[in-house]
């Protein structure tokens, strides 16, 4: 894929794009995060819930070593530094699913450092995609809302799953890539047998990083590692397949190139992607 190809042509002349992946990926163990409360898709509502999940006063969270190894063995799949030294840190924020109000991940001290993962692309291509950090944290739960019509119910069966979080340098040029980066990142999860790689079910699924920036300027942020030179990023969350990932990606870069060429600029901000 030559660098004229991936340009996008816009009205005032063409542009690039630039993309960065947080993949969450469901750890492969029989056990939450830090509870011992099973885990498994098909539960009824709630089935699997310990009184840590539903943050009961007086409960304190044990780490779960299945986690911890799968994570270490996936950052040596990655060719990644493993830190000898990692912290859990409190993510504060409400959610309606979050029974804690706070999500207990990792951010200063992540058990995995930096990485790198080699994409074979279609055209025979390949490119390195460094891996910036992964670590460890809980999911959430569910809202459900489509069983009452006046009501949202909660399933908390998904609450305290160990998740690896894989964040990726912003070094991704087109949909194509990203795709192909995500499908070698499942690849090597399901080999090293530290994910299922369902991503039907959620067990894997990513944050897409999307910015726009002129011919040239994605050349000295890699010469010099300044963002300044890219544009501003918006991230489309949750999308779990590698079809939604690309129109996600390509609608997202053609909306930031019209409001741009139209003289507006972007705001940093988090999207969802409706297929529909």
């Amino acid at each position: 894929m030559t660098e004229n190809t991936k340009l996008i042509q816009g009205r005032t002349g063409p542009w690039e794009v630039v993309l960065g992946l947080e993949v969450h990926a469901q750890v492969a163990s029989n056990a939450k995060l830090f509870s011992g409360a099973a885990v498994g898709f098909g539960a009824g509502p709630n089935a699997q819930v310990s009184l840590v999940d539903a943050a009961m006063p007086g409960m304190l969270p044990v780490i779960n070593r299945r986690c911890v190894e799968q994570a270490v063995r996936t950052g040596l799949g990655l060719k990644a530094q493993i830190n000898l030294k990692s912290t859990f840190d409190r993510k504060n924020y409400f959610y309606p699913d979050l029974p804690q109000g706070y999500q207990i991940s990792q951010f200063k001290d992540p058990v995995v450092g930096e990485g790198e993962v080699l994409v074979e692309l279609d055209d025979g291509e390949t490119i390195t995609v460094g891996i910036e950090r992964l670590h460890l944290e809980q999911d959430a739960g569910k809202s459900l809302h489509d069983q009452d019509p006046d009501s949202t119910y909660v399933d908390l069966n998904r609450a305290g799953t160990a998740l690896m979080e894989i964040v990726s340098r912003p070094h991704m040029r087109s949909a194509p890539e990203a795709a192909a980066y995500v499908k070698k990142l499942r690849t090597i999860l399901v080999y090293l047998g530290t994910c299922d790689g369902d991503m039907e079910k959620g067990n894997l699924r990513a944050d897409v990083n999307v910015s726009v920036c002129r011919p040239g300027a994605y050349e000295k942020f890699r010469a010099t590692g300044d963002f300044s030179h890219l544009g501003t990023r918006c991230e489309i969350k949750n999308v779990n397949s590698y079809r939604y990932i690309q129109q996600a990606i390509e609608y997202e870069a053609r909306r930031q190139i019209e409001i741009l060429e139209d003289g507006g600029k972007i705001d940093q901000e988090t999207r969802l992607f409706d297929p529909g």
